[in-house]
């Protein structure tokens, strides 16, 4: 075989030495993996804020793993020691679950811009745990303007209600919520937050009577829901004539458009104490691209981008006011306002399983079950699971808005 010259042998060298530092100066990519439960335009909004991140830092790549059983795929990472970098908790239950089981990290991210019960309740002993990226207000009654009269917070008298419970591994959800919102309304503060937090009975009180008055207000609305998706309550045939739909903004079974048009509008469940829900963020591994995307979602940037993007978010970020839909940025207003107590999610503060056994009795009783075995049943999850121990509930559940 014949030797290459002197010459060549140079020139390869010196090509060889200009590829290494052409390599070396390359910047390395980093992934940063993130387990969301988002599809259609609640997706695309997120998105849109990922776009942002990654034209802002070009050495990081976003990857988002899309999944619907968000619980049963994150139990199953974390047992399998293949966490994502970044996940959005389904509860305040879980975060409390993934943090007293150390799967939890704590995260340098400086949250005091957050309203409560938002803030307090993604941190420990003033560790930041979770951060609030999207927040809901449950206790809304939305009806049509142009046909309906407004209804009367409390008990809005006898409409045909819009109602779907189906949603996929969460089915039974908005009845969880309903409940919740009589509970809260009818018996208060304090009761509400013993039971959220473990403290009192199911099949007794206040919270038996919820789920009897559930009943007799949604009325024949629970024929059939249990297979009607919860965004297609107001369009499917059986349900042609309903009226009114009870929950939050961006999980109405109507078109963004009869809402940007004033059709469709609200009023508050309560006149006091309302209802609100978030999803959090939580950090699972080492990876600092993860603290530089966290640190960013939780920015008024971001927060700002996410809310005037399709889906309807609204933001706990008390700097985020600006919304381009009036109505959401009413709603917005009211997560600020002194004038309401907050109370968090009972189904997102309870312990996860007892949460999923509250689904699973709401589609039973819409079924036809009687409510008493079904609760009896719930205590004695609740019992089992010896859930909340005094250092690991979630709280404060509620809390009243400061005026700024």
């Amino acid at each position: 075989m014949r030797r290459p010259t002197a010459p060549l042998l140079r020139c390869a060298l010196v090509l060889g030495l200009l590829l290494a530092s052409v390599s070396c100066g390359r910047p390395e990519h980093s992934k940063v993996t993130i387990m969301v439960p988002w599809s259609g335009t609640e997706f695309r909004a997120f998105y849109a804020v990922v776009r942002d991140f990654e034209r802002a830092h070009p050495g990081i790549d976003v990857e988002p793993q899309v999944t619907r059983a968000l619980t049963q795929q994150l139990d199953a990472a974390v047992g399998a020691d293949a966490e994502p970098d970044l996940a959005v908790l389904p509860s305040v239950g879980a975060i409390t679950k993934y943090r007293t089981e150390g799967a939890l990290r704590k995260l340098d991210v400086d949250t005091r811009a957050y309203a409560e019960p938002f803030r307090t309740l993604g941190t420990h002993d003033g560790a930041v745990y979770a951060v609030p990226v999207k927040a809901d207000l449950k206790s809304l009654i939305w009806y049509d303007a142009r046909s309906t009269e407004p209804p009367s917070p409390g008990r809005p008298g006898r409409y045909r209600w819009c109602l779907g419970l189906e949603s996929g591994p969460t089915s039974g959800w908005p009845g969880a919520d309903w409940i919740a919102d009589l509970v809260l309304s009818d018996a208060g503060v304090d009761t509400y937050t013993d039971w959220a937090s473990g403290d009192a009975r199911w099949a007794e009180g206040p919270v038996r009577d919820a789920w009897t008055a559930w009943g007799h207000t949604v009325g024949a609305a629970l024929k059939g829901a249990t297979a009607r998706n919860f965004r297609q309550a107001a369009g499917s045939k059986d349900a042609r004539g309903c009226a009114l739909s009870h929950g939050s903004l961006s999980a109405m079974p109507f078109s963004s458009a009869r809402v940007r048009d004033g059709q469709y509008t609200y009023v508050p469940s309560s006149r006091d104490a309302l209802q609100v829900s978030a999803d959090f963020v939580g950090k699972f591994t080492g990876n600092e691209g993860a603290d530089t995307f966290l640190t960013y979602l939780a920015s008024t940037r971001a927060q700002r981008i996410w809310v005037n993007e399709p889906g309807f978010a609204v933001s706990a970020d008390r700097r985020v006011t600006q919304y381009d839909n009036a109505v959401q940025g009413r709603i917005a207003g009211i997560l600020r306002s002194p004038d309401f107590t907050l109370c968090f999610s009972a189904a997102d503060a309870m312990d996860p399983d007892v949460s999923a056994a509250f689904y699973r009795a709401v589609l039973d009783y819409a079924n036809g079950r009687e409510p008493g075995p079904l609760l009896v049943a719930l205590d004695r999850v609740q019992q089992q699971l010896g859930y909340p121990s005094p250092t690991s509930a979630p709280a404060p559940l509620c809390s009243t808005p400061e005026p700024r």
